[in-house]
C-alpha cells in the first residue's frame, strides 16, 4: 500500500523548499558541484538492496539497473563538472564607458525556485527520483520536490533517503529536497497549480504532460513544464542502403524494436520505404527475426494492459496487415512484439497508425513513391528522434525529403537506431511538440540544466555586494564575457 502524502503535508514541504530556495540563491557554483557529487558518492554506496528492490518492482533485468546505476552516478557528476564551470552562469559584464548611458552592467543566471519533478516509470533511477531531471534543477540551485512514480515506490524511497542523507551532512536546509508519494492524480495536480512552485519536469506519456502543461498555464503566474512526452521514432529508409543491407537493417530495427520489450521513448515504431524487392527483403529478414524473440515482463500491469489494447486496435485498422509476432506463449505481463504493414497512401489518410503504441509494436509503411515519403514526411507530428537509413547517394537524391525531416526532431540520425542516448554535452532529447513542451531544451546531457534558470541584471551595485559570479576578482575562475569578449582572469579597475 502506498502512502498518500497529504495536502497539508505537501504544503509545509513546499514551504521549506521555498525557504531553502532562498539558501541555494546565495550558494556558488562550486558549492552546489560538491553537494551534487556527494549525491553521486551517496548513490554509488547503495547496495544490492537497490538493484533488487528496482527488479522486484520493475522486471527490468538486474544487467540493465547496474548499468542505469551507474549513468545516474555519472549524470550527477557530469552535470556537477559543467556547473562547477559556470557553464550556466552565462556570466556577462559590460563596464561604464563615456558613450554608454547605464553604467556597469553585470548579468548571470540564477535558479527560478523550488522545482516538481516527477518519476518516470522505465528507468527508475536516471529519469525517476535521483535522475537527471533532480540533478540539473539542484545544479540551477533550485530545491526539488519529487513526486515517486507509485510503479516503484520502494526503489523511489531508497534513492530520496541516499539524498537527504547528502542534504543532511552538507548542512544545508531539510528543504532542498523534498519527497511526496501517493496513487492519486491529484497530488500530482495540486503540486503543480501551488504559487510556491516554479517549474514542473516531467517524462511520461502525451497525456499526463499535456494535462500538467495545462494546468501550469492556466495558474495566475503560468510556469513552465518541462514534458517529455513520447514519440514515434521513424526510421526513413532509402533505394541504395537497402538494397545493399536489407537483412542487416532487418536485424538493427527489430534489436531495437524490441529494447527492453520495447518501453523506450526512442524506439523506432515506424518504418518508412519505397515498396520493392528490396523492402520486400527487408520484410522477409523482419518476419524471420521477430517470432523468436521471447516475451518478456512489461514494467507493470497498466503498461501492459495498455499496450495490449493499443496494439490490438492498430493491428485491426484497415489496410494493416500483421507480417510477424512472437509464437512463444506468454505470462501475465509479458509483452509479445509485433510488426505489421500498411501503405503509404493509408498511413496518410489514418491518423492513428502515427500514434505512440509503448511497447515492441512496429508498422512497415510501403511507399508508392518518392512524393509519398516526402507527404508522409511533412504531416509527421514532433518526433525526439527520426533516422535516415541512407548511404551518401540516397541523401544527394532526397534533400527536400531531408530538410523536411530536420524540421521535426530533436536527434537526428544518419544510420543506426535510435534507442539509448548517450550522457554528453551534445545530445539533444528533447523535440518539437507533442513529443516534448519545448523544443529548445534537452532532458539529457548537462545542457538539461538551461531549463531551471533565469537571467538577472545588475546595474551599478558595489562589487561587495554582487554576487560571487560577477564580482570583479573572479574567484570561482569562470570564463566570463567582459565588454563582449571572453575573459578568464579577474578585473583589475
Amino acid at each position: 500500500m502506498i502512502e498518500e502524502t497529504s495536502k497539508e503535508s505537501i504544503d509545509q514541504r513546499i514551504q521549506m523548499a521555498a525557504d531553502a530556495y532562498q539558501f541555494l540563491k546565495n550558494s556558488t557554483i562550486k558549492e552546489r558541484a560538491r553537494f551534487m557529487n556527494a549525491v553521486a558518492d551517496k548513490i554509488e554506496a547503495l547496495g544490492e538492496e537497490l538493484l533488487a528492490t528496482a527488479h522486484a518492482e520493475t522486471s527490468l533485468p538486474l544487467a540493465r539497473l547496474a548499468g542505469e546505476k551507474a549513468r545516474t552516478i555519472g549524470q550527477w557528476r557530469s552535470y556537477a563538472k559543467a556547473v562547477s564551470a559556470g557553464m550556466y552562469t552565462e556570466a556577462r559584464i559590460d563596464l561604464p564607458q563615456p558613450e554608454k548611458q547605464k553604467g556597469d552592467l553585470r548579468k548571470y543566471n540564477i535558479g527560478i525556485g523550488p522545482v516538481v519533478v516527477f518519476g518516470a516509470s522505465n528507468f527508475p533511477f536516471a529519469f525517476s527520483t535521483a535522475g537527471g531531471d533532480t540533478a540539473s534543477a539542484m545544479g540551477a540551485g533550485n530545491p526539488v520536490i519529487v513526486k515517486a512514480h507509485p510503479a516503484h515506490p520502494k526503489t523511489s524511497q531508497i534513492m530520496a533517503d541516499a539524498i537527504t542523507d547528502a542534504v543532511k551532512e552538507s548542512g544545508w536546509p531539510e528543504g532542498i529536497f523534498g519527497h511526496v508519494t501517493g496513487t492519486s492524480h491529484d497530488i500530482g495536480a495540486y503540486l503543480t497549480k501551488h504559487k510556491d512552485i516554479k517549474a514542473v519536469a516531467f517524462t511520461g506519456s502525451l497525456n499526463g504532460g499535456k494535462a500538467l502543461f495545462d494546468m501550469a498555464n492556466q495558474r495566475e503566474e503560468p510556469i513552465p513544464v518541462f514534458a517529455e512526452m513520447g514519440s514515434i521514432n521513424p526510421v526513413f529508409a532509402f533505394e541504395h542502403l537497402l538494397e545493399n543491407r536489407a537483412e542487416d537493417l532487418a536485424k538493427e530495427y527489430g534489436s531495437s524494436l524490441t529494447l527492453g520489450v520495447g518501453q523506450f521513448c526512442t524506439n523506432p515504431g515506424v518504418f518508412v520505404a519505397l515498396k520493392g524487392e528490396s523492402l520486400n527483403r527487408f520484410t522477409r529478414a523482419l518476419k524471420n527475426e521477430i517470432p523468436g524473440i521471447a516475451p518478456v515482463n512489461m514494467l507493470h500491469k497498466g503498461i501492459f494492459e495498455n499496450f495490449e489494447k493499443l496494439k490490438n486496435i492498430a493491428s485491426a485498422q484497415s489496410e494493416v496487415d500483421v507480417i510477424a509476432e512472437v509464437n512463444a506463449e506468454a505470462n501475465e505481463w509479458q509483452g509479445r512484439a509485433i510488426v505489421t504493414e500498411t501503405t503509404g497512401k493509408n498511413f496518410i489518410k489514418n491518423s492513428m497508425l502515427s500514434e505512440e503504441i509503448f511497447g515492441p509494436f512496429g508498422i512497415i509503411v510501403a511507399c508508392e513513391t518518392p512524393e509519398e515519403m516526402l507527404q508522409i514526411a511533412r504531416q509527421l507530428k514532433g518526433q525526439l528522434t527520426i533516422t535516415v537509413a541512407a548511404t551518401d547517394e540516397d541523401v544527394r537524391q532526397n534533400i527536400k525529403l531531408i530538410d523536411v525531416l530536420k524540421d521535426k526532431c530533436g536527434r537526428f540520425l544518419f544510420n543506426g537506431m535510435p534507442t539509448g542516448v548517450e550522457v554528453v554535452y551534445a545530445m539533444q532529447h528533447g523535440g518539437p511538440f507533442p513529443s516534448t513542451t519545448d523544443a529548445r531544451f534537452t532532458s539529457v546531457g548537462p545542457d538539461a540544466v538551461k531549463r531551471f534558470v533565469r537571467p538577472i541584471s545588475f546595474q551599478n551595485w558595489p562589487d561587495e555586494f554582487l554576487p560571487e559570479e560577477l564580482k570583479n576578482a573572479n574567484s570561482l575562475q569562470i570564463s566570463r564575457i567582459v565588454d563582449g569578449e571572453i575573459h578568464s582572469g579577474s578585473l583589475k579597475l
